[in-house]
């Protein structure tokens, strides 16, 4: 019988989170289609179904939100997140060290004191 996914109070690690959806997935003989390629191209699709609830509002600041599109926007960010997970997992990438190590080049590439208020890309100063 399939166990549903646990409560934060039970575990909300990434890792947790990761057992989870290989569970899920083996339940229902699905690995076989999770490759690399496809879990990147799902990931695409998911991303492309959040932006929807975005588009043609001003700024989607939550204000121009109503329940309808929360729900939808949250459903959409599960989404987004378990692909990305299993994506990060087939390809043996930790994403907790990716984000710190991404972070680390981000901080040489826009230093606080040189970007400050300016969203132009590190080239174009």
């Amino acid at each position: 019988m399939e166990k549903p996914l646990a409560d934060a109070a039970q575990g909300d690690s990434l890792t947790f989170l990761r057992d989870e959806l290989r569970t899920f997935a083996r339940e229902r003989d699905w690995e076989q289609f999770h490759t690399p390629k496809n879990l990147a191209m799902a990931l695409s699709v998911e991303v492309a179904e959040l932006v929807e609830h975005f588009q043609w509002l001003p700024t989607g600041a939550d204000a121009e939100l109503d329940e309808q599109k929360r729900t939808g926007i949250r459903h959409e960010l599960a989404d987004v997140l378990a692909y990305l997970i299993q994506l990060a997992d087939k390809t043996n990438v930790d994403l907790v060290a990716a984000l710190r190590e991404k972070m680390a080049l981000n901080r040489l590439k826009y230093p606080a004191d040189r970007v400050r208020g300016d969203a132009r890309k590190y080239s174009e100063y």
